[in-house]
C-alpha cells in the first residue's frame, strides 16, 4: 500500500517489507501490505495494552531490517522520541553487559569447581569406606552428572566468549540436572543420617559440595542471562519506535543484531502455553508422571535356586518407601523435581530451550537406570539370604540377580521422555508474546479519525490499561 493510497480513517505508523502497522478508529491494527482497511489480519484495543501487544506482534511478524517509519503530516500519527537500550552506554550509564558476563562467568566458574571437587570426591570413602570408585553401579552415574555439568560449564563459558545461546543452554542443562541429582545426593546423606556419622565418608562430603557448587553455578549462570538479555521482540520494537521521525538515529544497526544489545542472545522464560501444544504437553507430563511412580517401587529381583529340587525363592529389593525416614525424603524430592522440570519445560518459550532443560533432568534418569542394569550385571552369593558359602555348597544353592518388571516400565517411560524431548527440540519456533516493557507511547489520534466526543473517550483508554472491556488479540 503506497503512503497515499491509505484510507482516510486508518494512519499507517510504521511499515515493513510484508506488513503494515498503525491505527483505525477505535483500534490499533495490522494489515498486509495493499490490503483494504476493512481487512486488519488482527487488531487491538486502542489503549496502552493493545498498542504493546500490536507492536510486539509487528515485530514478529515482520522481517528484520525492513520496519521504517512512515512520514505522516502534522498532527498525524507519530510516535516520540525515545532512547535506544544501547544509549545507556553512550550516556556513561551503569554496565549493564559487563555486570551480566560477570555473573555468567561465576556461574561457569562455580560448575568447574563443583566438577572437581566431584572428581576428587569419586576416590575418599563415600558411605562407610567404599568409595564410588569402587562400586562400578554407583561410579558409572557420578561420572555422567560430573560429565554433563563439564559440558554445561564449557557451553557457559564459550557462550561468554562468542557472545552467543551456548551460554544459555548451558545454564539450562545444569539446572535440570541439579534439581533432579538434589534428591540423589540427599538420599545417599540420609543414609549417613539414619546411620550415624560415622558412615560419612570424605567421598560423599566433596561430592555434595561438587553438587552445591554446580548447582549455584547453574543457576547463577541462568539467571545473569536472563537480567541481560531482553525480549528480542521488545528489543526491537524500542530500536524500530528510535527510527521514528524526529527520534534519535541508532548507534547501531537496529536488526542486524538485535539480540546482541547486551552481548547475549534473547533469553526465554516460562509462558502461557499454545492451544494447538496443548495435547503434546499432556503427553509429557503424563511421562513424567509415570517415570516417578515408576521409580518408587522395587527393581532389583534376586533368586535363590537349589540344583537338585529346582526350588528357587525370589526377593525383591530397592523399594523408594523401604528405607530410613531421610533416604525417603530424598526419593520424595527426586521424584517432586522431576514433575516440576517437566512441567517447566513445557511452559518455556522457545520450546527448544524447555527441551534442554528437561534434557538435564533425562540425563539423571537415564545414570540411575544404567546403573541399576550394572548392578544386576554383577554376581551375587547365597550369602544374601542369610546362608555361609560352606552351607551353599553342601546344599547346591545358587542365587542370581535380575531385575523386576517395573524396572522396564520405567524404562519405557523415561524413552517417552526423550521422545518429547526430541519433539520440543525440532518443533516450530513460535515466538512467545514478551512481558510488558517500556515501549514508546502512542502518538495522538489524527483529527480525522475521531468524532466529536470520541477523542477524549480514547485518550481515557490510552490512559488507561487496565479496564475491564479490553478486547483481546488472538496473539495475545
Amino acid at each position: 500500500m503506497e503512503a497515499g493510497a491509505v484510507p482516510e480513517k486508518v494512519t499507517i505508523s510504521h511499515r515493513g517489507a510484508r506488513y503494515e502497522i498503525g491505527r483505525g478508529k477505535r483500534f490499533y491494527g495490522i494489515w498486509v501490505s495493499g490490503a483494504p482497511e476493512s481487512d486488519p489480519i488482527d487488531r487491538w484495543p486502542e489503549n496502552r495494552e493493545g498498542w504493546e501487544q500490536a507492536w510486539r506482534r509487528f515485530v514478529e511478524l515482520e522481517t528484520p531490517g525492513t520496519i521504517t517509519a512512515v512520514e505522516q503530516p502534522r498532527g498525524g500519527f507519530r510516535l516520540p522520541r525515545v532512547k535506544p537500550p544501547w544509549a545507556r552506554f553512550q550516556a556513561g550509564g551503569p554496565p549493564v553487559g559487563r555486570r551480566a558476563g560477570t555473573g555468567v562467568l561465576a556461574g561457569a566458574g562455580l560448575l568447574s569447581l563443583g566438577v572437581v571437587l566431584g572428581v576428587i570426591g569419586l576416590f575418599p570413602g563415600y558411605v562407610g569406606s567404599q568409595s564410588l570408585a569402587s562400586q562400578n553401579d554407583q561410579l558409572f552415574p557420578h561420572l555422567l552428572y560430573l560429565l554433563t555439568w563439564a559440558v554445561s560449564a564449557a557451553l557457559v563459558a564459550g557462550g561468554l566468549r562468542s557472545r552467543t545461546g551456548g551460554a544459555r543452554i548451558g545454564a539450562l542443562l545444569g539446572t535440570g540436572l541439579s534439581a533432579v541429582t538434589f534428591g540423589l545426593f540427599f538420599a545417599d546423606l540420609g543414609q549417613v543420617i539414619a546411620g550415624g556419622a560415622s558412615l560419612l565418608g570424605a567421598g560423599l562430603l566433596l561430592s555434595l559440595l561438587g553438587w552445591l557448587a554446580c548447582a549455584a553455578g547453574s543457576v547463577l549462570a541462568l539467571t545473569s542471562i536472563r537480567r541481560a538479555a531482553p525480549p528480542a521482540a521488545a528489543t526491537a520494537a524500542v530500536t524500530a519506535a528510535s527510527e521514528a521521525p524526529g527520534g534519535p538515529a541508532p548507534a547501531q544497526p537496529s536488526y542486524a543484531t538485535p539480540a546482541s544489545v547486551h552481548g547475549y542472545a534473547a533469553c526465554g522464560g516460562p509462558s502461557r502455553p499454545r492451544a494447538a501444544d496443548a495435547g503434546a504437553i499432556a503427553l509429557l507430563l503424563l511421562a513424567a508422571i509415570g517415570t516417578v511412580a515408576s521409580f518408587a517401587p522395587s527393581w532389583d529381583s534376586y533368586t535363590l535356586i537349589q540344583a537338585s529340587t529346582g526350588a528357587a525363592e525370589t526377593v525383591t529389593a530397592g523399594n523408594a518407601f523401604a528405607n530410613p525416614g531421610p533416604v525417603i525424603a530424598g526419593n520424595v524430592a527426586v521424584m517432586i523435581a522431576v514433575v516440576g522440570v517437566a512441567v517447566l519445560a513445557a511452559l518455556w518459550r522457545p520450546a527448544r530451550h524447555g527441551a534442554v532443560l528437561l534434557a538435564g533432568a533425562i540425563v539423571a534418569l537415564v545414570a540411575q537406570a544404567i546403573s541399576a542394569l550394572i548392578q544386576a550385571s554383577e554376581p551375587v552369593t547365597p550369602a544374601l539370604f542369610g546362608i555361609s558359602p560352606s552351607q551353599a555348597t553342601a546344599q547346591g544353592l545358587t542365587a542370581t540377580s535380575g531385575l523386576t518388571a517395573i524396572f522396564w516400565v520405567y524404562c519405557v517411560f523415561v524413552i517417552s521422555l526423550l521422545i518429547s524431548c526430541a519433539w520440543m527440540l525440532t518443533a516450530p519456533h513460535h515466538p512467545a508474546m514478551p512481558a510488558a516493557s517500556r515501549l514508546p507511547e502512542p502518538g495522538p489520534v489524527h483529527p480525522a479519525q475521531s468524532g466529536p466526543g470520541e477523542a477524549a473517550d480514547t485518550a481515557a483508554e490510552v490512559g488507561d490499561s487496565d479496564g475491564e472491556d479490553h478486547e483481546e488479540s488472538t496473539y495475545a
